[in-house]
C-alpha cells in the first residue's frame, strides 16, 4: 500500500511538471509575439555651453524622447530657490558619453482632460481650467553660464488679498537657452508628458476653440543631449520634411528650410515664450511657463487667453503622489477667484525614482489683460506624509494682437469655459 500511495505521488508530481512545462511553453511563446528590440539611432555627441543649430538631433534628457531641434528661444527664469538659503538647490553635471545610445520604450501614461471644475469661490470673473491638452516643462536644468544677465524682477500681485498668498520679495530673472523642437512620433505614446501641448485659438470670432498641432515642445537647454545620424530621415514627424532639408556637408547635416523661417515668423506671437518660474518644496520642484495666446472680442466684453505649461519633478528619493490643486486666480480687474479639485487633468500621477517628472498644460482666461496666478499641489508621500507643494506665482500679460493666421491644426476636446 505504501508503494502505491509513493507511486501516486510521483505520478502527481510528473503531470504538475508536465503542466508547468506547458504553461512555461505558453509564456515563451507569450513572449516571442512581441519580444523587446533595441535598435540604434546614433552615437551621442558632446553636449555644448553655447547655444545648439537648428536641424540638431537630440535625445531628451528627462523623457528620453528623440527630437530636432527648430530654434532658439530666450527666456528669463525666475528660480526662487536661488532667493532662499534655506532651501537646497538642485543642478545637474552633464555628462559626455561616447557609446552609441539606443532606442528604448518607457511606461506610456497616456493624459486625459476633464473639467476642473472643483470647488470654486470667489467672484466671478477668472475662468480657471485643468482641462487643457497637457505639455511640458524644465527639470534639472542649472542656469546657463553664457546667459546671466538680469532681465528685470517678477513682482507678486498688488492686491491686498492676494498678497497674503504671495512672498512679498522680488525674484531677479537670469535669461537661460529653450529650444522649440519637433518630437519623433514614433516616441509619442511612450513619453510621459501630453504631446498635443502647443495650442492657439481659432479665427472665428464666435467660436473658442482650442487647436493643437501635435509633437511640438519646449525644451531647456541641459535637457538636451546631443546626437549624430547617418540617417537621411532620421526623425518621423510630418513637419520635418518640410521644415529641414538634408545637408551632408553641414554641421548638422539638416538645415533650415524657408518655409521654416516663414513659419516662426507668422506664428510667432502664440509660440513665444518669455518667462520661466520654479520653486521647490520637500523636494519637489515646480515649473511653470505662461503663454499669451489671444484675445477674443465680444459686443459684452473681451476675454483674454493663456496657456501655462507645468512640471512637477521629484528631486528626492521617495515617491510622492498628487492629491490635489489649489489654485488662486487675480484678475486685473478686482476679481480673486479660488479653484480646488482633485489631481491635475484627471490624474494623480505618481513621481517616483524611475519616472520622477510628470508634465501637462492648462488654459487660463480672464475678461482683463492682466492678472496673476499662484498656488500649491498637495502631495502624499509614500510613507504618508503629505504636504502642500508651492506653484511659484507667475504673471499673466497680453499682448497686441498679431493678425497673422495660424496654421491649420487638430481641433482638441476642450471647451474651456
Amino acid at each position: 500500500m505504501g508503494l502505491l500511495l509513493h507511486f501516486c505521488k510521483l505520478e502527481k508530481r510528473w503531470q504538475l511538471l508536465q503542466r508547468c512545462d506547458i504553461i512555461f511553453k505558453r509564456h515563451m511563446k507569450k513572449q516571442a509575439v512581441s519580444p523587446t528590440k533595441l535598435a540604434e539611432v546614433g552615437r551621442l555627441l558632446e553636449a555644448k555651453e553655447g547655444k545648439y543649430d537648428t536641424g540638431q538631433l537630440f535625445l531628451h534628457r528627462i523623457f528620453g524622447y528623440r527630437g530636432v531641434i527648430l530654434f532658439p528661444w530666450t527666456a528669463r527664469v525666475y528660480d526662487r530657490d536661488l532667493h532662499n538659503p534655506r532651501k537646497p538647490t538642485t543642478t545637474t553635471t552633464t555628462a559626455t558619453a561616447t557609446a552609441t545610445p539606443t532606442a528604448c520604450t518607457t511606461e506610456a501614461s497616456p493624459l486625459r482632460f476633464n473639467e476642473g471644475s472643483g470647488d470654486s469661490s470667489g467672484t466671478v470673473g477668472a475662468t480657471q481650467s485643468d482641462d487643457a491638452p497637457t505639455a511640458w516643462n524644465t527639470t534639472n536644468t542649472a542656469t546657463d553660464p553664457q546667459s546671466t544677465q538680469s532681465m528685470g524682477t517678477a513682482k507678486p500681485a498688488t492686491n491686498a488679498n492676494a498678497s497674503s498668498s504671495v512672498d512679498a520679495k522680488e525674484v531677479k530673472g537670469k535669461t537661460q537657452t529653450f529650444y522649440q523642437v519637433l518630437i519623433d512620433t514614433r516616441d509619442c505614446p511612450y513619453i510621459r508628458a501630453q504631446t498635443e501641448a502647443v495650442t492657439f485659438l481659432g479665427n472665428q470670432d464666435s467660436n473658442r476653440s482650442l487647436y493643437a498641432i501635435p509633437g511640438l515642445d519646449y525644451v531647456a537647454h541641459d535637457d538636451i543631449m546631443p546626437y549624430s545620424s547617418t540617417d537621411k530621415h532620421p526623425l518621423q514627424h510630418e513637419l520635418f520634411d518640410k521644415f529641414l532639408s538634408y545637408a551632408p556637408d553641414a554641421e548638422p547635416p539638416f538645415v533650415g528650410q524657408d518655409t521654416l523661417k516663414a513659419w516662426q515668423e507668422k506664428n510667432h506671437p502664440w509660440l513665444d515664450m518669455s518667462d520661466v518660474h520654479k520653486e521647490t518644496t520637500e523636494n519637489v520642484r515646480i515649473t511653470v511657463i505662461p503663454f499669451y495666446m489671444g484675445c477674443r472680442e465680444t459686443p459684452a466684453s473681451s476675454v483674454y487667453w493663456w496657456r501655462y505649461c507645468i512640471r512637477l519633478e521629484n528631486l528626492g528619493e521617495l515617491s510622492v503622489q498628487l492629491r490635489e490643486r489649489h489654485w488662486r486666480i487675480f484678475s486685473l480687474s478686482g476679481t480673486l477667484e479660488t479653484v480646488r479639485g482633485r489631481g491635475v487633468v484627471g490624474q494623480e500621477p505618481i513621481l517616483s525614482p524611475r519616472l520622477p517628472a510628470f508634465q501637462y498644460s492648462s488654459h487660463v482666461s480672464l475678461q482683463a489683460p492682466s492678472g496673476h496666478m499662484w498656488g500649491t499641489f498637495r502631495l502624499e508621500r509614500e510613507d504618508g506624509y503629505a504636504f502642500d507643494c508651492k506653484i511659484p506665482p507667475f504673471s499673466l500679460e497680453s499682448k497686441p494682437d498679431d493678425v497673422s493666421t495660424p496654421p491649420v491644426g487638430t481641433p482638441t476636446n476642450d471647451d474651456v469655459d
